[in-house]
């Protein structure tokens, strides 16, 4: 409680330091506000620690100031008490340790909550899956995990520090009244003016932020999508075109980091002046105090000790700054993570043939209408080839069919029960994919072929291995097998036919083919189809594919058409149709010839 009430008093003043509370408008603010108090909660102990620390340091930086004074009074005109100087000693081994266990323990509850938040986001994104692709880039993910996360991982030591302040300038009030009511009233006469100047600085500082942490997310995204195609962009010879594309959003981080310069410098001047025009009044009426014989020389310089500690009022813009930046990083970081993970199912799945049903299924992604109430059934033991134009709906219905994708209505069933009631690690071991750009997981060739079945006997790699017809490219590596991926030097199509045997040594009973063969040439090709028309048999399959020697190969083809299926029947059957036959059929280009 003490820690939540803590956060909260900052983060109400945050808040409140723009001027109005925050509005629907803010909902990331108030989520990143969640983020913090939950990532409080966790790791409780250790930011209790860190505010114990927090508290004995403000403790100590309060007593300094009162048994210096006392130890100078004992010297100078010989009052006081003779254990002065041993609390004065005191006072500064407090100090010490409580600065040291502060650095220590900053650094290690940064370093914990840096972890716990990377773990969580990280988690969060695997199992968003394909859809976290769909509203965020790449590199702006890779930003967040990144950057974002060390970024809120700093609210404790900022909330440490808020906390510091706070108590040694309430502190440093409290002694200049008892020292001398005065030289109290003196200093909270000035002092609206300092909270002016932190209120302001605040709010900039919280807008600011947020400007510049979404432009160098869009640019991180940029800088990946350009690194990924850096082939593509040296062929079409666009280097400058793709370095402005990336750097588009480079005026705004210079517009931002401009006005944090100016509003520091300006913050700066003011803080400086209100700094001066106070010590300058308070050491006016203690000087006259003293002279007056009021105030003893080690009263007036105890005094000038305690109106430095009040005026850490204005060194909270600065801790608040901090404070806004978590709180920034972490709305940036709970914009993923509250985006919702598709529940997992309880339910095992019972022994069947793989009998795959999709009824009245509707994926939407924004406006766009992907699949349009499709209703399919491949029949246990079956093929249904999945064919259509670019975009008709081919791969999304390939996801939708092994919950790589959650449909926005209408269910998919296998062997009668639905997908979104299985158990995952009964799901995952049912069903088998194989993709057109499969990702190489593992650290050797071995490892990846039986990536995600544990204790898969030698002699099973190499028969998937041998089926998807990349067994004699294996084994001309230097190890066979046991070669290290990063030292597999192989092409397009022997990575896909290497992503073909992951999903042929798995023994689900449903395996969806997502353009699995479309890198192979024609010879490859025919081996490998000939190898699954073998291997396939009795296994239920979905293949999406564009060949016809591939479609013929199946007992039926989904013909898809504008997220709709128009058609079903054999090969044959729908090659009648002018239109089917056009989906193979590169179009007419004419070429017009001209003599100079």
């Amino acid at each position: 409680m003490p820690v939540r009430s803590a956060t909260g008093t900052a983060v109400g003043i945050i808040r409140r330091a723009g001027g109005r509370e925050l509005s629907q408008e803010d909902a990331p603010a108030r989520q990143g506000s969640r983020l913090l108090l939950a990532l409080f909660r966790r790791d409780w102990r250790g930011v209790v620690l860190l505010l114990l620390a927090t508290v004995v340091n403000a403790a100590a930086v309060l007593a300094f100031p009162a048994a210096t004074g006392a130890a100078v009074d004992r010297q100078v005109i010989g009052t006081g008490s003779d254990r002065s100087l041993l609390l004065l000693g005191t006072a500064i081994l407090a100090l010490v340790l409580s600065e040291v266990a502060i650095q220590l323990l900053s650094v290690a509850n940064t370093a914990t909550a840096t972890r716990r938040l990377r773990h969580r986001l990280l988690g969060h994104m695997l199992a968003l899956g394909p859809s976290s692709r769909a509203r965020f880039a790449t590199g702006d993910l890779v930003s967040r995990l990144v950057s974002n996360t060390t970024g809120a991982a700093g609210a404790s030591p900022a909330l440490s520090g808020f906390l510091s302040t706070a108590l040694m300038s309430a502190g440093g009030v409290i002694a200049l009244a008892l020292i001398d009511p005065w030289l109290a009233v003196t200093f909270l006469a000035g002092l609206p003016v300092g909270l002016a100047i932190v209120r302001a600085f605040v709010a900039s500082t919280a807008k600011l932020t947020t400007r510049y942490l979404a432009a160098l997310g869009t640019i991180s995204g940029r800088l990946l999508d350009a690194l990924a195609g850096a082939r593509t962009i040296r062929v079409s010879g666009t280097l400058g075109r793709e370095v402005d594309r990336v750097l588009r959003p480079a005026p705004e981080l210079l517009a931002v980091g401009r006005s944090m310069w100016l509003m520091y410098g300006r913050v700066s001047w003011q803080s400086a002046l209100f700094s001066a025009a106070v010590r300058l009044a308070v050491l006016t009426v203690a000087g006259t105090e003293v002279a007056a014989g009021r105030l003893t020389p080690g009263e007036l310089l105890a005094s000038i000790g305690y109106v430095g500690l009040s005026l850490g009022v204005l060194a909270q813009s600065g801790i608040l700054a901090s404070l806004a930046r978590a709180s920034s990083a972490a709305s940036r970081l709970a914009e993923i993570l509250e985006s919702p993970v598709p529940r997992p199912g309880t339910t095992d799945l019972p022994t069947g043939p793989g009998e795959l049903v999709l009824q009245e299924v509707t994926v939407r992604v924004g406006e766009r209408l992907l699949l349009d109430r499709v209703s399919l059934r491949v029949p246990p033991g079956r093929s249904v080839a999945v064919v259509g134009a670019s975009a008709a709906g081919k791969s999304t219905l390939a996801a939708v069919a092994g919950r790589l994708v959650v449909p926005d209505s209408g269910r998919v069933l296998l062997d009668g029960v639905p997908l979104d009631g299985i158990d995952p690690v009964a799901l995952r071991r049912e069903i088998c994919y194989a993709f057109e750009r499969p990702a190489l997981l593992g650290d050797t060739i071995a490892d990846a072929i039986a990536f995600g079945r544990n204790g898969i006997p030698p002699t099973e790699i190499e028969t998937a291995a041998h089926r998807a017809g990349i067994a004699a490219a294996i084994r001309r590596l230097p190890a066979g097998y046991r070669t290290p991926l990063e030292q597999a030097l192989m092409s397009g199509g022997e990575v896909q036919r290497l992503g073909l045997a992951r999903s042929l040594a798995r023994p689900g009973r449903l395996l969806i083919l997502d353009d699995a063969t479309s890198s192979l040439d024609t010879v490859t090709e025919l081996q490998v189809s000939r190898a699954l028309a073998s291997t396939l048999t009795g296994r239920t399959c979905l293949v999406v594919a564009h060949r016809p020697s591939i479609l013929a190969r199946c007992d039926l083809v989904a013909w898809l058409q504008d997220g709709r299926i128009r058609a079903i029947g054999p090969h044959e059957v729908l090659w009648a149709e002018s239109g089917y036959r056009a989906l193979f059929q590169a179009p007419a280009v004419e070429v017009a010839w001209s003599t100079v």
